[in-house]
């Protein structure tokens, strides 16, 4: 029960991070769905893409999650934050690209997206500032991650509020034109999340600077000579392209999957839209346990505590299992009451609630694949969840995705049943190589420095 009391403290704040972003995710469709299902689908659309963009980026805030928790759990925080200074730059040239690349990309990425000419016109906009808040939120989990490789998830947990507060509140007012604000429809849901995705940042970076005098008593003058050292540098953008690229073959096969859904017309992707808004109250807090297990294990690595390490990865997988479960059986009884939430068009809301249904409790190999997932990114086994990914992704799930939605014509049904399919043998395949591996033969990831 002390262990499962200590998984609880770190991933209950998670939880309540990652689905603080889910709620706000589904309040701000909900609000945005009123203006008819284009607005829905072309939230949907973007929210694909823009989960592409953050994708590519993302394994610098996993690398540094992992790499400070083992540094944390060897007392060695020095490095941990030399560390988490390099990402950090690397964060900042990436949130640079996103901005050109939503600048001069926006139009062709949503025509490449298969999306029909209004859809185009009207989504623009919205997309380039999606991709302009993207510099923010590739910095805010780059420092997020900072604070739960120390074991700090509330902090965390304490911005991601405030911001996604600050986000509904806006989307409510400059959307529709409440409190006084104008009335920008789209365009005002977007600045909406800027805000808060800005906010956030603001926050956390201020957590960050008072966290360096106040706990480690260190200046920033004192470690950003740090991001010169081409050692680290080298392992943080290794480790980093890994994990990234990881999420980003998960996410684009997504966007393929998504294409896919889009060519059956509005109404499907609509639906397909909300379901995957529904079911990520369950993705969220499968990735909140991950990074829990993440933490965990890689702290107690530090500490040279391999067998600790392994059992703590078990219990953080059966007490999300748990979770999940309920989560999923609520998910099936109330499908159809929920997809109502979202649109009162019975094609819609009648789809919605089928597809909501067929993942309620497959979801919980989507459990498997990030709690197990979590723990060996802890242990530094990056190449494998990379190969792993590419393998499935693209070997198993797209060839799939396609041969269920257009040539057995099983349309959002099929695409459905291949998402799932693909995310158990996934879940499954990660799950062994976890119980397989033997942790005391695993050794904290360091750089290669080259001799003087």
């Amino acid at each position: 029960m002390k262990n499962w009391k200590k998984i609880l403290l770190l991933a209950i704040p998670s939880i309540a991070s990652f689905a603080s972003m889910t709620v706000t995710g589904m309040i701000n469709l909900i609000m945005v769905g009123n203006l008819g299902a284009m607005a829905i689908a072309i939230v949907g659309v973007t929210n694909v893409i823009m989960y592409n963009a953050w994708a590519m980026f993302s394994g610098i805030g996993h690398t540094v999650n992992y790499l400070v928790a083992q540094n944390y759990g060897s007392n060695d925080m020095k490095k941990g934050l030399e560390r988490t200074f390099i990402a950090l730059g690397f964060g900042l040239l990436a949130g640079i690209f996103t901005i050109l690349v939503g600048f001069f990309g926006a139009e062709g990425i949503l025509r490449l997206m298969g999306s029909p000419d209004r859809m185009v016109v009207e989504g623009i906009t919205y997309l380039q500032i999606r991709f302009y808040a993207m510099l923010f939120s590739i910095l805010t989990f780059t420092l997020y991650s900072f604070f739960r490789g120390i074991g700090d998830t509330r902090t965390p947990m304490y911005a991601s509020l405030i911001g996604n507060g600050i986000m509904i509140f806006f989307t409510y007012s400059l959307t529709y034109g409440n409190f006084g604000f104008p009335e920008l429809g789209l365009k005002g849901a977007g600045i909406a999340l800027f805000l808060g995705e800005l906010a956030a940042f603001i926050l956390i970076v201020y957590a960050f600077i008072m966290r360096l005098k106040e706990t480690f008593g260190i200046r920033i003058k004192a470690v950003i000579g740090s991001m010169l050292d081409y050692a680290e540098s080298k392992l943080i953008f290794i480790e980093s392209f890994k994990l990234g690229t990881l999420e980003f073959s998960q996410s684009l096969a997504m966007l393929v999957f998504t294409a896919f859904v889009t060519r059956l017309g509005t109404n499907a992707l609509a639906s397909n839209e909300i379901a995957l808004s529904v079911m990520s109250l369950g993705f969220m807090p499968a990735f909140a346990f991950g990074s829990t297990a993440t933490i965990l294990v890689g702290q107690e690595l530090g500490k040279n505590k391999p067998d600790i390490a392994k059992k703590l990865g078990i219990e953080t997988a059966v007490i999300g299992t748990l979770f999940l479960l309920v989560l999923g059986t609520v998910e099936f009884f109330f499908a159809e009451p929920i997809a109502k939430i979202y649109t009162n068009e019975p094609e819609v809301f009648l789809l919605t609630a089928s597809l909501i249904m067929i993942s309620a409790f497959l979801q919980l190999f989507d459990g498997f694949l990030n709690f197990f997932s979590g723990a060996l990114r802890g242990i530094g086994d990056t190449t494998f969840l990379l190969r792993a990914s590419l393998i499935l992704a693209w070997g198993v799930f797209v060839p799939l995705s396609y041969l269920m939605v257009f040539v057995m014509d099983f349309g959002s049904y099929g695409a459905w049943i291949a998402l799932y399919i693909y995310l158990t043998i996934f879940g499954i395949t990660i799950m062994t190589r976890f119980f397989l591996k033997d942790f005391t033969k695993v050794s904290l990831k360091k750089a290669i420095k080259k001799p003087a």
